[in-house]
C-alpha cells in the first residue's frame, strides 16, 4: 500500500509542477486550465488500482482539489492582496445556511453604473458575472445565481424607488449594493444619502437576506471631490456597522492599488477617469468573492466550512 500511495502523489506532484511551470509562459485560456485540471485528476486516478486502501482514496481526492484550486488560479487576474485594507465582511448566514442545506442560493448585485458594468469590453467581464464564475468554481455543485440589477446615473433616491420590483421581488440571499458615486458627483446629501441607504438596508433585511455594501471607486472623477468622497465612505462605512451588515471598501482598496502598489489609473479604470475597465472589475469581483468565500466559512464553521480559501496573488 505504501507504494501506490506514493505513486498517486509522484503523479500529482509531476502534473502539479507542470501547472506552475505553464504560468510564466503567458496567460492560460479557461479551456486550457480546465483540461489541465482534468488531467492532473485523471492521472491521479489512474494510478490507483480498484483495491487500493481508503487512505489512498483520500489522496486521490486531495489531488482533485488541488487541481481544481490550480485551475482556478489560472482564471484569476494578477491581483494583490491590500494589505492596508481592514477586513470588513461580516458572516453571511443566510448564504451559509442555503448552501449547507443544498438549496438555490441567489445574490443581486444592486447599484448604478460600476454594477451594471459600463467601461468592460463584454458582458462576461462585469464584476457580477465574475463573481458568479468565481463562487461556481469555488461551489461546483451549488446552484448560485447572480443578478445583475446595476443601472447608470442612479444613486439611493432612485434605487429605493425600485428596490422591491428589483430586489425583493426575487427573494435574495444576499444583495450586493453599491452605492454613493452618483451622490457624490451630483452634489447630494451624504446625511440624506446614507439615511436612505439605511431604509433600504432594513428592507432587505427584513425580506431575510445578507446585505453587502460597497462605497464609491477611488478614481479621478470622484477624488476631484475628495471632501465629500471622504466623507461618503465614513457614513457608509458608519451604518454598515450600526446595521450589522458588511461593506467591501472598494475606495480604499482601489486607493491601495494607486497609492502603495504603484498602479497608474488607467490601469484599472477607463479613460473618462471614472468607471473601471475590464483589469479593475476583475479585481474587485475577485477580492470580493473571496471575502464571502471566507465570510460563508465562519458562518458555516462547525457545520460544513469550505475548503481553504484562494489567497490573492499574482500570476
Amino acid at each position: 500500500m505504501i507504494v501506490r500511495r506514493r505513486s498517486v502523489w509522484a503523479v500529482a506532484l509531476t502534473a502539479l509542477s507542470a501547472v506552475v511551470l505553464l504560468s510564466p509562459a503567458g496567460p492560460v485560456t479557461s479551456a486550457r486550465a480546465q483540461t489541465t485540471s482534468r488531467d492532473i485528476a485523471g492521472a491521479a486516478t489512474a494510478s490507483v488500482e480498484p483495491s487500493a486502501s481508503g487512505a489512498a482514496s483520500k489522496a486521490v481526492a486531495k489531488v482533485k482539489d488541488a487541481a481544481t484550486r490550480a485551475a482556478d488560479i489560472f482564471r484569476r487576474v494578477p491581483c494583490l492582496s491590500p494589505k492596508g485594507v481592514a477586513k470588513t465582511m461580516r458572516s453571511l448566514p443566510h448564504v451559509a445556511r442555503k448552501l449547507a442545506e443544498h438549496r438555490p442560493v441567489t445574490i443581486i448585485a444592486f447599484g448604478s453604473s460600476s454594477t451594471q458594468g459600463y467601461g468592460s469590453t463584454a458582458p462576461e467581464f462585469t464584476y457580477p458575472n465574475r463573481l458568479a464564475a468565481q463562487l461556481k468554481r469555488k461551489y461546483p455543485t451549488a446552484d448560485i445565481t447572480v443578478l445583475n440589477r446595476g443601472r447608470g446615473g442612479e444613486d439611493a433616491p432612485e434605487m429605493l424607488a425600485r428596490l422591491k420590483q428589483a430586489v425583493i421581488d426575487e427573494k435574495p440571499d444576499l444583495v450586493i449594493w453599491q452605492v454613493g458615486t452618483n451622490a457624490i458627483l451630483r452634489n447630494l446629501d451624504a446625511t440624506a444619502t446614507v439615511a436612505q441607504v439605511e431604509e433600504g438596508i432594513s428592507r432587505i433585511q427584513a425580506a431575510g437576506a445578507d446585505v453587502v455594501l460597497v462605497d464609491p471607486q477611488y478614481v479621478p472623477a470622484v477624488n476631484q471631490k475628495g471632501e465629500s468622497a471622504g466623507r461618503m465612505v465614513r457614513l457608509l462605512n458608519k451604518v454598515a456597522g450600526q446595521h450589522h451588515v458588511g461593506i467591501f471598501p472598494r475606495f480604499a482598496v482601489m486607493r491601495e492599488w494607486h497609492e502603495k502598489q504603484s498602479l497608474a489609473f488607467d490601469r484599472f479604470s477607463i479613460a473618462d477617469g471614472l468607471h473601471m475597465n475590464d483589469w479593475g472589475y476583475a479585481c474587485f469581483a475577485q477580492l470580493l468573492g473571496d471575502d464571502i468565500i471566507r465570510s460563508v466559512g465562519e458562518a458555516q464553521a462547525g457545520v460544513s466550512v469550505p475548503s481553504e480559501v484562494l489567497t490573492y496573488q499574482p500570476m
